[in-house]
């Protein structure tokens, strides 16, 4: 059985203890060490989320080194603190948050810089892990991640020792963007704290249950940039779920950006399952965000198949198959400000293969929609990645992970089998509140860097507007709204209207509309909606705001120049449009004119969702 004992800051006079200096950068053929920016450089595959603790710079520093690693009686530590100001002084701007006199601002969100150690291990599975460190002074607010971002720990910690322990799970992965399987036999533990330290560390193998995760990018292993913040780093309720559970069970997580029930099997991801998994071992499952966009993937009709084939595999192998509702979205209707369930077909679908199977059903759909609801539009969006309304930050996926623990309890308690009973005695209480702070804001590219231009920067949203002088049609003004707003486009039209047929091109884009409330009911004539009618300056306003309005609240409404010359159901639109800066509020346009597609295309530039 593998076990291997770890000294920092000091060099060992014990056969089985490797001392560790501040300068052990990791090589392969080394064993372990930290992970720099210095070695993810030097190292491609060390470049790659899933294989460097799922921690990066932000891409401005891209050829920097902001981490120095320094050494101690009790160690080895990084001085989070210390490096943010020598780093401010270099770019000249500050990055922890500031108010307008130059003082600190509690509102905001502190940045930090991550410790990160790398080990090898002898082959994929469970290790236990055991960390010690002496701080001088209390630390507040201390975060400990293993393997891919997994919240392993979450609290202050007093001055003194402390010692934690943890279990990581070590896997074979599909990266991002990749096609292929990658081999992975590497532990990685990283340190968050105003100054993050190892005092000693014990990697010992162990036997004991693992849950593979299968999901789409709500259930992923999200990396971040760093200096760090929770609330602009996206995450997944998946890499959370280790701050709920104890030390008798693992968790493996499998799940990635944009798949579906069917892809998730045809790009690779549930081999690696297949090929690691055991008897007594869990397979948790949560799709529908993506299924919804397509055709063959009907709640009723191939997510239903896929998810029912996936239980029956589980079973023939000797795990336990649960499924977990596809969690909420913070998405409300514009006409009417009512939440908006996108996904309720698909949770109903999965309570129903419970009844079925005999399956436990986590229904995180409910819980997290009534947690949205309960918060509001506005609340919400503390816990949602900044501008985005389907993926939590770490704070939010903090919260659903705890739904999911609270869940397993009720649900598998209910049933006879004694490993579904086992699994709900590994669920603990978490770590308490990750309390939010009072402003969540990106990090701004420093002046400086103004030279680097974004890896994710891709063109122009609307470079595929053809002939901007043309007359914009209704439904060309739809697709144009729905992307500023990043609505959820689905490939299933349900004959709201007599005029729009299914195969056009735009009948998604009308049903998402629909969906959205973003089609006022003054813009129908009977059951025909005309999607290539030109549309006027007045219409595309109605649509617009509806649009923006569920996104964003109004602003206070008020009487404008325009009130003597647009239709009594269009004024509120109006109004709005020319509170937010999308209309002039000095000189009148006429609001009749047919608007063409470049000027639809500025106006939508303009909406600032």
């Amino acid at each position: 059985m593998f076990r291997r004992n770890f000294l920092f800051g000091a060099d060992s006079d014990t056969a089985n203890v490797i001392g560790v200096q501040e300068t052990d950068l990791y090589q392969p053929g080394k064993g372990y060490g930290f992970v720099t920016e210095q070695n993810r450089q030097e190292q491609e595959f060390l470049r790659i989320p899933e294989l460097n603790s799922g921690f990066d710079t932000a891409y401005w520093y891209q050829d920097e080194v902001i981490s120095t690693i320094g050494s101690d009686a009790d160690g080895c530590f990084l001085d989070s603190d210390g490096l943010i100001r020598v780093l401010e002084e270099k770019i000249g701007e500050p990055i922890q948050p500031v108010k307008e006199d130059g003082s600190e601002d509690s509102e905001g969100e502190h940045r930090r810089i991550p410790l990160s150690f790398k080990v090898d291990v002898p082959r994929q599975g469970n290790y236990k892990v055991t960390l010690n460190m002496h701080f001088e002074e209390a630390q507040k607010n201390v975060l400990i991640f293993t393997g891919r971002r997994r919240l392993a720990f979450l609290g202050d910690i007093p001055a003194g020792s402390f010692t934690t322990t943890m279990l990581v799970n070590v896997c074979d992965i599909v990266p991002r963007g990749q096609t292929r399987i990658y081999t992975d036999k590497t532990l990685d533990i990283t340190v968050v704290a105003d100054k993050a330290r190892f005092g000693s560390m014990t990697v010992v193998e162990v036997n004991c249950p693992t849950i593979y995760i299968a999901g789409d990018s709500t259930v992923t292993d999200q990396s971040a940039d760093y200096p760090y913040a929770p609330g602009t780093s996206y995450s997944g309720w998946g890499q959370m779920l280790t701050a709920y559970l104890d030390d008798k069970v693992a968790v493996s997580n499998h799940s990635h950006s944009g798949l579906t029930t069917d892809s998730f099997r045809k790009e690779g991801h549930y081999a690696v399952i297949e090929q690691y998994s055991r008897p007594r071992d869990f397979f948790f499952f949560q799709f529908g965000h993506n299924d919804q966009k397509l055709a063959e993937l009907k709640a009723s009709g191939g997510y239903k198949a896929n998810l029912m084939r996936y239980i029956s595999e589980c079973r023939q192998k000797g795990a336990y198959p649960v499924l977990v509702t596809p969690i909420a979205r913070n998405t409300w209707k514009g006409n009417d400000g009512t939440y908006n369930d996108l996904l309720e077909e698909y949770a109903r679908v999965c309570l129903e293969i419970g009844r079925i199977a005999e399956v436990p059903v986590l229904d995180l759909h409910a819980r997290s929609m009534e947690f949205v609801i309960s918060k509001g539009l506005e609340a919400a969006k503390t816990y949602f990645f900044p501008k985005d309304y389907t993926h939590s930050n770490d704070y939010g996926a903090y919260i659903m992970a705890g739904f999911v623990a609270q869940e397993i309890v009720r649900t598998c308690s209910n049933f006879s089998d004694p490993g579904y009973h086992f699994l709900a005695k590994c669920v603990t209480e978490g770590f308490g509140e990750w309390k939010a702070p009072g402003r969540i804001e990106l990090p701004v590219k420093p002046k400086i860097y103004d030279s680097i231009t974004s890896p994710a920067a891709g063109v122009d949203l609307f470079a595929d507007v053809e002939e901007p002088e043309k007359p914009a049609s209704r439904a060309e003004v739809l697709d144009m709204i729905i992307r500023t707003v990043r609505f959820f486009p689905t490939n299933v039209y349900n004959d709201m209207y007599e005029d729009v047929v299914g195969h056009e091109w735009y009948a998604g884009t009308v049903e998402c509309a629909y969906q959205n409330g973003m089609i006022d009911e003054h813009l129908v004539e009977g059951t025909h909606f005309r999607p290539e009618k030109e549309v006027t300056l007045e219409e595309f306003l109605v649509f617009a705001m509806n649009g923006y309005q569920s996104r964003k609240h109004f602003p206070k409404e008020e009487a404008c120049i325009y009130d003597t010359s647009c239709h009594d159901y269009a004024r509120p639109y109006v109004r709005a449009a020319v509170g937010i800066g999308l209309l002039p509020s000095d000189t009148r346009i006429e609001l009749d004119q047919i608007i063409t597609r470049g000027e639809a295309v500025a106006l939508c530039r303009k909406m600032g969702v």
